[in-house]
């Protein structure tokens, strides 16, 4: 389902982009870019696909992975709003090396990467926002490759836990992360099979570093009581 772009107020969600651009620059994003609504494990983009558009988050959550030995799927990042993905691939002149899916319920909007290739041999400014972005993008990758590879089951469990604190907050109780993952997700997120994800959790519900009810994790002293994880 497409939704017209006239009806969402771009400038506000595109906001760390609008301002970057001329006004006339702004009216051809507008008139380029639609909306897309996606259900809840809907794919996104799958790999091998070309890439044809800068994809950003309005609403909801959105896992980038990549299919290993056996089926066994490795989250690569988590999407938040208002975040953009999907244009790496684009800029390198590859396919995508990696999925996306929907985690929830999402609204993105799709904007073309020859728009955004052709803005940015004009816009110094905007040019500079994606090397920032990428930036980032690279040195969060490079931190996670070495927490998932050199620390022990816990910590990288622990790991994951903080990650998605960071990622996405709280709710209003302040304790319990906003993100339901199932058991598998959460396993694929800290680099360990499912049973591991699993039997970790329940250590640290033993501990009281957090608590448990179905998907929802708390957190029961914020990053002090997983910190302890670590240990």
């Amino acid at each position: 389902m497409t939704t017209q772009t006239r009806e969402i107020d771009l400038s506000r969600y595109l906001a760390n982009i609008w301002d970057l651009l001329t006004p006339e620059e702004q009216e051809l994003v507008r008139e380029n870019t639609h909306i897309q609504n996606f259900k809840k494990n809907e794919p996104i983009y799958r790999e091998l696909e070309e890439p044809s558009h800068l994809l950003c988050l309005l609403r909801g959550k959105v896992k980038i992975f990549k299919e290993g030995i056996g089926g066994r799927n490795q989250i690569m990042r988590l999407i938040k709003p208002v975040q953009y993905f999907g244009y790496r691939a684009y800029f390198a002149s590859q396919p995508y090396v990696t999925e996306a899916a929907a985690f929830e319920p999402s609204v993105i909007a799709f904007i073309p990467m020859e728009l955004i290739e052709n803005l940015i041999k004009k816009n110094n400014a905007l040019a500079y926002f994606f090397i920032k972005e990428l930036s980032i993008d690279l040195g969060e990758s490079d931190e996670r490759t070495v927490n998932l590879t050199q620390k022990h089951i816990r910590g990288r469990l622990a790991d994951s836990l903080v990650f998605l604190l960071d990622k996405y907050g709280t709710e209003a109780d302040g304790c319990t992360i906003n993100i339901y993952l199932a058991r598998e997700d959460l396993a694929s997120l800290s680099n360990m099979t499912t049973s591991n994800a699993i039997r970790t959790l329940s250590s640290f519900c033993t501990e009281e570093i957090v608590a448990v009810d179905g998907r929802k994790i708390k957190v029961l002293d914020e990053k002090k009581q997983i910190g302890r994880a670590h240990v």
